[in-house]
């Protein structure tokens, strides 16, 4: 689906990243998350930079960090202190952020700089789980506040015309996200829900059945799935996916479900 196939497309990896900073704090729930991110992580080369699209930062255009050492934003409350001295000094990527600046806006997709900006819980948490040694250069890249799919899924086409070897893309979300249910006894038609929604994407996502052109529709219109905006009352945590699909334009290569707080959930590797 690129336009060159000498130019070596970046890897797109769609993940859970949990419920604040439980995951490092030993919380139950959060065990098998956590083991699934590391066995994820050791099916990867180790990639030279890491480009993050997480849940928690939208914008009205695609922004991207560019500072040389961003700072963390602990962007969470209620948590024990020692949640507020996590650390995850990963050096920022200023070149990278130029050039994914300018691809953005050669595709017709208005984009900004911003050296200010640190990485929100959605980049250091899930990081730090899979990256612990945090010396690999990250930028990160806002979502669009209109939360519009279509253009997410271009934000993506847009990151495949990179053409530096062994970036990781990363989508930084979940792919159930309903608090109210994570924090509600589990009831058989919630799990029947979340059920539903979860074969909805697992078959949209990796099906061979399916041509690109049904599998990017069936995104764009993924209102209409099985319990979906029960699943996604607010569609923040599933559009790092749409990004995701757009850099790879294939179904996924891997697919990896497991049970977090709860709830089944589901990451993709392209």
């Amino acid at each position: 689906m690129h336009e060159n196939p000498n130019v070596p497309a970046p890897s797109a990896l769609y993940i859970f990243h949990g419920g604040g900073p439980l995951p490092l704090l030993g919380e139950p729930s959060h065990k098998d998350m956590v083991a699934g991110l590391q066995n994820i992580t050791s099916l990867l080369a180790k990639p030279s930079t890491i480009i993050v699209i997480s849940a928690h930062w939208e914008e009205e255009q695609a922004t991207v960090t560019s500072g040389a050492n961003p700072a963390l934003l602990y962007d969470y409350s209620g948590f024990p202190q020692e949640s507020y001295e996590i650390q995850y000094p990963a050096p920022g990527a200023p070149r990278l952020a130029r050039k994914i600046y300018n691809v953005l806006n050669r595709s017709g997709i208005k984009a900004n700089l911003t050296e200010d900006r640190g990485f929100d819980h959605g980049v250091f948490i899930p990081l730090k789980i899979m990256y612990p040694s945090a010396d690999i250069p990250c930028v990160q890249l806002s979502l669009l506040n209109n939360l519009n799919p279509a253009e997410h899924i271009q934000i993506g086409k847009a990151l495949a015309g990179l053409q530096e070897e062994n970036i990781l893309i990363l989508g930084s979300g979940f792919s159930f996200h309903n608090l109210r249910a994570f924090f509600s006894p589990s009831t058989e038609a919630i799990q029947s829900m979340n059920k539903s929604f979860e074969k909805w994407l697992i078959k949209t996502c990796s099906s061979h059945d399916l041509s690109e052109k049904e599998r990017e529709q069936r995104l764009i219109n993924w209102e209409s799935a099985p319990a979906a905006r029960f699943c996604h009352p607010r569609e923040e945590h599933l559009l790092p996916l749409h990004v995701c699909y757009g850099v790879a334009q294939t179904p996924a290569r891997q697919v990896f479900a497991l049970e977090v707080m709860g709830k089944q959930a589901s990451a993709y590797l392209w």
